[in-house]
């Protein structure tokens, strides 16, 4: 009996546990595939890019391991990482931005607000106290930034679809979720209202919030399981009356790029992805110089690099990706906002912002 009573606590928090992280992982795989079904850009419930993959080098596990063992210290600074954790944040000026770290970014375009892949959690993971943590936090509580017209997504990886800030936005505020096609699925099953959510696929364009949303093609992947590409990924063009702004997402090189530029370029602003590089997967994340080169591609004008400094999902330096991009863009001559994580750049008022905010913090010894 004593035992009983023991094991019941026990099988109560596992049974908890998997709730919770079954619920993070979002829609079931019957629902992912009926989305999918909708696409001609997938088969049999997947999805595929439309390029080759690139080669991978050939490592030893123990090459493997040295790696895996040395990326934490490697991508971590030696000291705390700056934030602007002041100042208004319900701006709506005619082309601005405001970037939290890794991929999150609160655009301004012609006076309507867009805040991109959000992610406000400790941790990208489905499970508690697991997977990559933050080296720094939120510079601002999710409901500083006030009312929000449109939260747009990428893809549904965990660093770029966070489950608690989905659900956090959709009850504080009027937003409508725009996200590639089947990753709605995920919202719906998180409870976000049906009419708030509006998904495309590649190619398609949606007037959402007074903008017109492209969505374009990119060269990533998806899945929050161990089964890949259940839903599309996408970059997309925000278009205002005035302004465009292109959000890469997560890209890897690709000729796709090349082709948003000739038809839908020139950019005011790109926000482009340069960390999170690997050998190991060479053709998912560009490194600085391809993000420079994309932007290039796309006919982008300003350029926001992303996807760095708040997790380690590399095996590089933390501050690596920002010395690369600075030395590719001035070899290019692009220019670039590099602003400290929580800084607003207002671009109707200036096209740079360049201080390297991140000499000076250092990486540890490992």
């Amino acid at each position: 009996m004593a035992r009983g009573a023991l094991l019941l606590p026990v099988a109560l928090a596992g049974a908890a546990l998997a709730t919770h992280v079954r619920r993070n992982m979002g829609a079931s795989r019957a629902e992912l595939r009926r989305a999918a079904a909708r696409s001609p850009h997938a088969s049999g419930g997947t999805f595929a890019n439309r390029e080759p993959g690139l080669p991978r080098p050939d490592l030893t596990v123990r090459q493997l391991a040295t790696m895996v063992l040395g990326r934490t210290p490697r991508g971590r600074p030696g000291g705390p990482i700056p934030l602007v954790t002041s100042g208004s944040h319900d701006g709506r000026a005619e082309l601005a931005v405001t970037w939290f770290g890794h991929a999150s970014v609160l655009l301004e375009v012609d006076g309507r607000r867009v805040l991109v892949d959000p992610v406000w959690s400790e941790r990208t993971s489905p499970v508690p106290r697991s997977g990559p943590r933050r080296l720094h936090p939120a510079p601002v509580p999710l409901a500083a930034l006030g009312e929000v017209d449109v939260v747009l997504l990428s893809h549904d990886h965990y660093d770029h679809l966070d489950r608690p800030t989905i659900t956090a936005l959709a009850r504080d505020t009027a937003a409508v979720f725009v996200a590639p096609v089947g990753v709605g699925a995920h919202l719906r099953a998180w409870g976000v209202a049906l009419h708030r959510i509006v998904e495309g696929d590649w190619d398609d364009v949606l007037e959402v919030a007074g903008l017109t949303l492209t969505c374009l093609e990119c060269r990533h992947f998806s899945g929050r399981t161990f089964r890949r590409n259940t839903t599309q990924w996408a970059a997309w063009k925000v278009a205002g009356p005035a302004h465009a702004v292109y959000v890469a997402g997560d890209t890897g090189p690709s000729e796709a790029h090349a082709r948003t530029g000739a038809a839908h370029g020139p950019f005011d602003l790109t926000l482009m992805p340069v960390g999170a590089y690997a050998d190991l997967w060479p053709d998912i994340h560009t490194t600085p110089e391809q993000a420079v080169a994309a932007h290039l591609d796309v006919k982008g004008g300003v350029m926001l690099p992303i996807h760095w400094a708040t997790f380690v999902l590399g095996f590089h330096p933390w501050d690596e990706p920002a010395e690369r991009t600075l030395r590719a863009a001035e070899e290019h001559d692009v220019p670039l906002v590099l602003p400290t994580p929580g800084g607003r750049v207002d671009l109707s008022i200036t096209d740079r912002a360049t201080s390297p905010w991140w000499r000076g913090i250092g990486t540890p010894v490992s």
